[in-house]
């Protein structure tokens, strides 16, 4: 199994769209980037029947909740009301809460190393307003443990990283103004980054480091504990496709379409770790570990190891801002910093766009939106963006490797990928 896999491209819906109000469900979502995807990477429909005759494309599609949100399961098997070209391809839907975009990527990643197929077309849906946001805030209870942590509960996951802001002051000692500002400072740079991005859901919405520290009030109401609006991500209706290839089939592509293999990314390495389902297991698995999240820290180092680099070698990350304190914990298990001196990094700017380790220039899950089966494709998506220097207003200068983190639940799933050329 060491079959190098390469990512071709891929496109996003714009996550500012509301698809209910368009009248469109999450078929036409499917349908509309599944399109837009293959013309922007050159691969045609009557390509995928060809290479289908050989048994060698599968498509792997990435959702959390489309039973509650849609009252629709089997969406692995929708793919066949996108084209008929699709017809008898193998098509299948991973599940892992926020985590089912890289659950996707990962079957996928999986099967091309092995050689089962060449091709690869990873799509990651979530229709999300659908329902009212408290209806949606007890569906995504369920990616925690629903009958502990989440039933009858208002909005569980904020409370839930919520009590991992708590941790983290308690662990570390810090001083909670310190603490707050750089979580105030997390969410105004994830605005900020956004306002680059042509797809991301919050790019005309205002948003200041002052508004972010004004908590508590009736533009910035509490939602779990210390956290409020501002430091949760979005409620998105949003779609991803990204689309991964062996190095034979990368061979014949760039033979086509006149590009050159090296400049084609490929994933370097990758982690796959899960922690304890309830974060009361979790605090107390991690007593007397400097890491408050160790198996999200072991997920990391596994994809390091994979691709023997390290922190020092990669240029740009894309992580699991599902609130300010997750990207806050998020920046020691990259290894950015010391566990418990997080802030520091952050007051110095060195996770900032025009930081040396900037982290979310897509603007994040709190800035691009959080369509939860699609983030993580979405952050595979805009790693193949960063690293091919095609990210626009939003392009680090001088990318050359890129990893992303996407977790599902309280920090439960883990996943890390490594892209570079």
């Amino acid at each position: 199994m060491s079959e190098k896999v390469f990512v071709l491209g891929g496109e996003q819906t714009d996550f500012q769209r509301n698809w209910t109000k368009e009248g469109k469900t999450f078929m036409s979502m499917m349908r509309e980037v599944l399109d837009d995807a293959l013309e922007k990477v050159g691969i045609s429909y009557d390509e995928i029947k060809r290479l289908n005759k050989e048994n060698r494309v599968a498509v792997f599609v990435g959702n959390f909740d489309a039973e509650q949100y849609a009252n629709q399961g089997h969406l692995g098997a929708f793919l066949t009301e996108v084209n008929p070209a699709l017809y008898g391809v193998p098509g299948a839907r991973y599940e892992a809460a926020c985590a089912s975009g890289s659950v996707a990527l990962d079957a996928a990643i999986t099967h091309i190393r092995a050689e089962d197929y060449d091709l690869a077309i990873v799509l990651g849906v979530e229709v999300m307003k659908t329902v009212s946001s408290s209806v949606g805030g007890d569906f995504l209870g369920t990616a925690a443990y629903y009958e502990k942590e989440a039933k009858g509960v208002q909005f569980p996951f904020p409370k839930l990283f919520g009590k991992l802001a708590d941790v983290i002051l308690e662990r570390y000692e810090l001083k909670e103004e310190r603490f707050m500002d750089a979580l105030a400072e997390i969410s105004r740079i994830n605005y900020a980054n956004a306002k680059r991005n042509p797809k991301a859901q919050t790019r005309t919405w205002f948003m200041n480091k002052e508004h972010a520290m004004a908590r508590g009030g009736d533009n910035n109401m509490a939602v779990g504990g210390r956290l409020c609006i501002t430091d949760c991500s979005q409620v998105t209706d949003g779609a991803a496709v990204t689309i991964l290839a062996s190095k034979d089939y990368t061979k014949e592509y760039a033979k086509k379409t006149g590009r050159k293999v090296d400049d084609i990314p490929r994933v370097k390495g990758w982690g796959h770790r899960v922690a304890p389902i309830t974060f009361e297991a979790k605090k107390q698995e991690s007593v007397g570990d400097k890491y408050i999240l160790p198996w999200t820290r072991q997920t990391v180092k596994d994809a390091y190891k994979r691709a023997d680099l390290d922190v020092k070698h990669i240029d740009v990350f894309e992580t699991h801002d599902c609130f300010t304190s997750s990207e806050y914990a998020a920046i020691s298990a990259f290894g950015i910093s010391e566990p418990g001196k997080e802030h520091i990094a952050i007051e110095e700017g060195t996770i900032d766009f025009g930081g040396k380790k900037p982290i979310n220039p897509s603007g994040g899950l709190i800035g691009v939106g959080h369509p939860v089966g699609a983030s993580g494709v979405r952050m595979m998506l805009d790693l193949y963006k960063q690293v091919t220097n095609t990210a626009g207003d939003y392009q680090v200068k001088g990318a050359k490797n890129g990893l992303m983190l996407n977790i599902g639940g309280s920090a439960t799933t883990n996943f890390v990928f490594i892209l570079g050329k």
